[in-house]
């Protein structure tokens, strides 16, 4: 296995890669300037030119949701774990229909530019209050998710040089988070929609093309597919069947059941997700754009099953692991098998880019809620003029780009996984009751949103602090340490009724609203006050 690690990691392939990355950056940051707001306008900078078609939006959205984990840490999970893995994958599918179906036309229609905006229509008496507890929120969820793609583009740059230095490790968190400052400060919209279009074109193909050279290598069968991987797994059936990550324990069954929970409901609820169907300028339009996202990450995540098991079966599950034993490597030593160098550093450039969008879309979206719901509707009371939100916007966006570059320095070490999980908790835990709320139910209160928001970030947070991730394994990050007394990873199974829980409560302790509040919001939430 050490020829094999050798060989795709050699000067050649990281040089190549690099050559592959800057050529898109470029591209990309010129392309960003082209389309980036030429005024100070509120509406240019933070949804962008309005009226783009849903395939361009649909795309859009695929390249705000998916990130380098689907790439590389979905396929490892596959290549690793087998079936568990594809039970993973679904899950990520599965969100979507939860944001189709339920969160996106209410929420397009009686938005405007934040989650914000439509809290202060639905709760009006104590919309400065709510949008502060929002705006904490939403810095929590994007700085986690930030930093954890911060962090994975050391793990990926260590999969050319091995363990990076101190020097190392800074260079690289603070060249993308550079680019990923650019990208939001000055494009806005416009120019994260930009690169997000590239983004989910280059990935949909990039696992599209690599995954069709594995099915050619199996001839086109997909039995022969399995069977191979069952077979260099060192498993055997144990490899197709349920219960190799998340079986066993009845403690594993729930860990998993609480991940998945946390992804299903905590990607409507991401604020990246939500600004980007604030964007559609009809509802016709957004129907088309979620359509279209939930086929293209459909496609990838299918492709993604198909590109770990491939892996195991062309590489070799123990290689894998020997690797790396997340199996993030999986996808590279499989492209060195299917072609060579070349292979690796196109699939290794599109990791980077991948990192890049995704940042990019985050930090977009935290600077935006600072600004608009923060300055402008806290601290300013409404009386700021577009230019100066725009500024603080701009600003903002450099704030949270420097305090994730430094957290994800300090971070080194940390499961990316366990960052972007915990990201979703706090989203479907503290956000997503807010907005069901919201929409949905007469009674709530602003009371019962700040209970909601605040309640479901703290719990989200202590549970993990309490849990094995952070103490009492070896894998945690105080393996020596044991205040474990949580005893699952994912605390999403118990955050997230906290959140609804929490809501109703602070809500059935409150004075009734005005019913014609609520009357006058779901009509526009139904129908639309306007098709903007």
């Amino acid at each position: 296995m050490v020829d094999h690690a050798a060989s795709v990691t050699d000067r050649a392939t990281l040089q190549l890669t690099l050559v592959l990355f800057i050529t898109v950056v470029v591209v990309t940051l010129f392309t960003v300037l082209l389309t980036a707001p030429q005024r100070d306008e509120i509406s240019e900078f933070y949804l962008g030119d309005r009226d783009m078609s849903p395939l361009r939006n649909g795309l859009a959205m695929c390249g705000d949701y998916l990130s380098a984990a689907t790439l590389l840490g979905s396929t490892g999970i596959v290549a690793v774990t087998g079936y568990d893995g594809l039970l993973y994958l679904g899950g990520t599918v599965v969100a979507w229909m939860m944001a189709l179906l339920m969160i996106a036309e209410p929420l397009r229609n009686s938005g405007k530019f934040t989650l914000g905006d439509t809290l202060a229509l639905r709760l009006p008496q104590g919309q400065r209050s709510v949008r502060l507890a929002l705006a904490l929120c939403t810095l929590a969820v994007c700085l986690l998710y930030l930093v954890a793609q911060l962090v994975g583009s050391i793990a990926l740059l260590a999969q050319f040089i091995g363990a990076p230095s101190g020097t190392a490790r800074a260079m690289c968190v603070v060249v993308i988070g550079t680019i990923v400052v650019v990208y939001a400060a000055i494009g806005g919209m416009p120019g994260a929609t930009v690169i997000q279009v590239v983004k989910a074109v280059m990935l949909v193909a990039g696992v599209g093309i690599t995954a069709v050279m594995v099915l050619h290598h199996f001839s086109w069968n997909i039995d022969r597919l399995l069977s191979t991987a069952a077979a260099n797994s060192d498993l055997g059936d144990r490899y197709l069947g349920p219960g190799l990550r998340y079986g066993g324990s009845t403690t594993n069954k729930l860990d998993f059941f609480s991940l998945q929970l946390a992804i299903v409901l905590g990607l409507a609820a991401l604020p990246h997700i939500m600004m980007r169907l604030l964007a559609p300028r009809t509802t016709r339009v957004l129907r088309g754009s979620v359509v279209w996202a939930v086929g293209l990450i459909g496609f990838v995540c299918l492709m993604a099953g198909v590109l770990g098991l491939g892996a195991t079966a062309i590489v070799g599950r123990e290689q894998i692991a020997d690797v790396d034993p997340r199996g993030d490597a999986a996808v590279l030593l499989l492209g060195y098998e299917l072609g060579g160098g070349v292979l690796v550093a196109l699939l290794s450039s599109l990791a980077f880019i991948t990192l890049l969008g995704v940042a990019g879309g985050l930090t977009l979206a935290a600077a935006s809620s600072i600004a608009h719901d923060l300055y402008g509707a806290v601290i300013r009371k409404g009386r700021a003029t577009e230019t100066q939100e725009v500024a603080v916007a701009r600003l903002s966006a450099a704030a949270i780009g420097v305090m994730g570059m430094l957290l994800a320095l300090l971070s080194w070490g940390t499961s990316t996984a366990t960052l972007a999980f915990l990201a979703f908790a706090i989203a479907a835990s503290a956000i997503l009751p807010t907005i069901v709320y919201s929409l949905f139910w007469r009674g709530f209160t602003a009371r019962g949103a700040l209970l909601s928001l605040y309640g479901g970030l703290a719990c989200s947070v202590l549970l993990v602090v309490l849990s094995p991730t952070v103490s009492s394994t070896p894998t945690s990050l105080y393996p020596n340490a044991d205040f474990a007394w949580f005893p699952l990873q994912n605390p999403g199974i118990v955050s997230i009724p906290a959140g609804f829980l929490l809501g109703w409560i602070g809500s059935a302790l409150s004075a009734r609203q005005e019913p014609r509040v609520f009357e006058e919001f779901e009509v526009r939430a139904l129908v639309g006050a306007d098709e903007r």
